[in-house]
């Protein structure tokens, strides 16, 4: 393999990883921003749901 093909190789592959780490963070923000809601509305509601 020639250096360019190689170069080209490692841009593709960090250029996948990038996209990669911030589809992560942004779906790992969302996901917490609705757990923070979803408990925000069980302790609102904790007298309903008390046995």
């Amino acid at each position: 393999m020639s250096g360019e093909k190689i170069y080209n190789t490692m841009k593709s592959v960090g250029t996948g990883n990038l996209i990669m780490g911030i589809l992560f963070i942004v779906a790992g923000v969302t996901g917490g921003i609705i757990m923070i809601v979803s408990g925000g509305n069980l302790l609102k509601k904790k007298s309903e749901i008390l046995f």
